[in-house]
């Protein structure tokens, strides 16, 4: 029970089709292609630049000032 054979797969998708129909998974996967590509892209590109805006706004954080209220006794 722990596998299942190709035929359990079958059924699966068959029933997926069913369900959402075809063009719907084509945009889907579309979708997802394109998300993952973006992502790859951006994680190449984009990585120098990440590092920069890091360093910036930890710069930035550390000039802020903390004021703790005073509670009234």
């Amino acid at each position: 029970m722990g596998t299942f054979s190709i035929w359990h797969w079958v059924i699966v998708l068959l029933i997926v089709v069913l369900v959402f129909g075809t063009k719907k998974l084509k945009n889907m996967g579309t979708d997802l292609g394109s998300a993952v590509k973006g992502f790859k892209d951006g994680m190449r590109d984009g990585a120098p630049a990440d590092q920069a805006q890091v360093n910036q706004s930890t710069q930035q954080s550390s000039q802020t000032i903390d004021v703790e209220t005073k509670t009234k006794s």
